[in-house]
């Protein structure tokens, strides 16, 4: 069973229609337990990295997704949910920077880029071997962000240039990241879903 995290962020029901679509039993749930056992948890995430935060720790989710680090269970956060995944961001800050769960100790920060968001759709350079974008290596994917990670972290990065370059994918054992939404990014974000289910 995936889990798709419920902590007030994210686009839920379309995040579950597509991991429906890869054949699994797909749940929306804030519940502790279930989260936390089930056999694959996503992170969705939409809006500002620290209302995200205020979200995620208000149900315990960044202890849930740090105990399933922990364990190597498989765990999947997408685009604010892969943001938070992060040491800290500073989307909004003033006088000190907000805080993310820490799997990945390195910030978030504002992309340079001349227009803001990043909306639309962009192409992907995959660096490392990769099961996440088996087969759809060449493929495009669709974002709508304005902040994201720029160094290198985990086992497998996969990156994408607007006005720079910065990180679109990770994957790190048993968790895993997109800047993207694939739930979002047709043909190919069911296929990467795909594989990530693959991976349970």
């Amino acid at each position: 069973m995936i889990a798709i995290l419920d902590y007030g962020s994210g686009n839920l029901r379309s995040a579950q229609r597509a991991f429906e679509r890869s054949g699994s039993e797909v749940v929306v749930t804030s519940d502790r337990d279930v989260a936390l056992n089930a056999s694959g948890l996503v992170v969705p995430g939409v809006g500002a990295f620290a209302a995200c935060m205020r979200g995620l720790i208000a149900i315990g989710g960044d202890k849930i997704v740090r105990e399933r680090v922990a364990a190597k269970r498989p765990t999947l956060g997408i685009c604010v949910g892969m943001q938070i995944l992060f040491r800290d961001g500073d989307e909004y800050a003033t006088d000190q920077l907000h805080q993310g769960v820490g799997i990945w100790k390195e910030s978030i920060t504002k992309l340079a880029a001349p227009i803001l968001p990043h909306m639309g759709w962009n192409t992907v350079e995959v660096t490392g071997p990769s099961q996440l974008f088996k087969g759809i290596e060449d493929q495009a994917f669709y974002f709508v962000h304005s902040y994201a990670a720029k160094a290198k972290v985990g086992l497998s990065q996969a990156w994408t240039s607007y006005g720079a370059k910065f990180l679109s994918a990770v994957e790190d054992g048993a968790i895993c990241a997109t800047q993207f939404h694939p739930e979002k990014s047709g043909d190919a974000g069911l296929a990467l879903i795909k594989n990530w289910v693959g991976m349970l």
